[in-house]
């Protein structure tokens, strides 16, 4: 259960690495702008984090603390993914605020995972 367990998180990183690695694409291109790939490194995140707020597989309690941060930050992405949207299909183009609080609550909602114990 534990070797599963493990599984889950290597999954959730995943999907902060895909969510991150299309927004520095993104920034690198200069064009600065909200991707399919971004929802969908999104929804891996979200979808094994909340497999991982289940408590299966481990012998300590659950931080609860940890799981609502990252849960409102998750949120958080999920509606600035979905603003930047549709200010892309409106204007052409995402405004910068929010595109970089996209990047930095990226990197803050990984870095939570890793090193918060």
């Amino acid at each position: 259960m534990e070797f599963l367990r493990h599984l889950v998180v290597l999954i959730h990183l995943v999907g902060f690495a895909v969510l991150f690695g299309a927004w520095v694409v993104e920034l690198v291109n200069g064009k600065r702008g909200v991707t399919r790939l971004m929802n969908w490194g999104l929804a891996i995140a979200g979808v094994a984090g909340l497999a991982l707020a289940a408590p299966w597989g481990i012998e300590y309690d659950m931080d609860y603390a940890k799981i609502a941060t990252k849960l409102v930050i998750l949120i958080v992405i999920g509606a600035l993914l979905g603003i930047g949207a549709g200010r892309q299909r409106k204007t052409g183009s995402v405004p910068p605020a929010i595109f970089w609080l996209i990047g930095i609550l990226t990197f803050a909602n990984a870095a939570i995972a890793v090193l918060w114990r």
